[in-house]
């Protein structure tokens, strides 16, 4: 990632730029990213879509793609998007804004792609958690692998042969995680 701006920029200006490419606004600076991979390209849209059918058929919110902006802080503004997201129904009771969320989802999916660096990957969890989301799922597509964090426990390290349940964000989810992984 590199910034490209000199001059803070705020969440409304980045919205009206329109389609500029993958980018966040991190504390007002422009932050471009490369277009992902494959791999991760194919696990997020599949998380995407087994978390939309659940999601869409126990009626419980909606379910937004990578790409999908939300404006965590303001002054400087701080607008992140997660490879795939989950907003509760109550959440969003006046109905989808026309700009960035106000907030945070209530489930953040964060994939790995090759050039994120571990700290990078920790850095956007901890973000995600101290602002209120309930869960953020690392998701390694080299490694095969979910981890599950939740502000104040440990995290839940899964493998091909686990299946990721008991989701607060989701309850009655249940995801084998070999599905995510299969074809890759």
């Amino acid at each position: 990632m590199s910034a490209l701006s000199t001059r803070l920029i705020t969440a409304d200006e980045l919205l009206k730029m329109g389609d500029i490419g993958r980018c966040e606004l991190i504390y007002g600076e422009l932050v471009m990213m490369s277009p992902a991979g494959m791999d991760h390209g194919a696990v997020a849209i599949r998380i995407g879509r087994l978390l939309d059918e659940f999601v869409e058929k126990n009626d419980l919110g909606q379910v937004f793609a990578g790409e999908t902006g939300y404006k965590v802080e303001s002054q400087p503004d701080l607008v992140r998007a997660p490879d795939a997201s989950f907003i509760r129904k109550d959440r969003l009771s006046g109905g989808l804004p026309g700009a960035y969320f106000p907030g945070v989802p209530d489930l953040a999916v964060e994939v790995v792609s090759p050039d994120d660096t571990k700290r990078e990957v920790a850095e956007k969890v901890n973000m995600w958690l101290a602002h209120g989301t309930v869960s953020c799922w690392v998701v390694d597509p080299k490694l095969m692998t979910i981890v599950v964090h939740r502000a104040g426990r440990e995290p839940i390290r899964l493998t091909m042969q686990d299946r990721l349940e008991d989701e607060p964000a989701l309850a009655g989810f249940v995801l084998e995680v070999a599905r995510v992984f299969r074809r890759l």
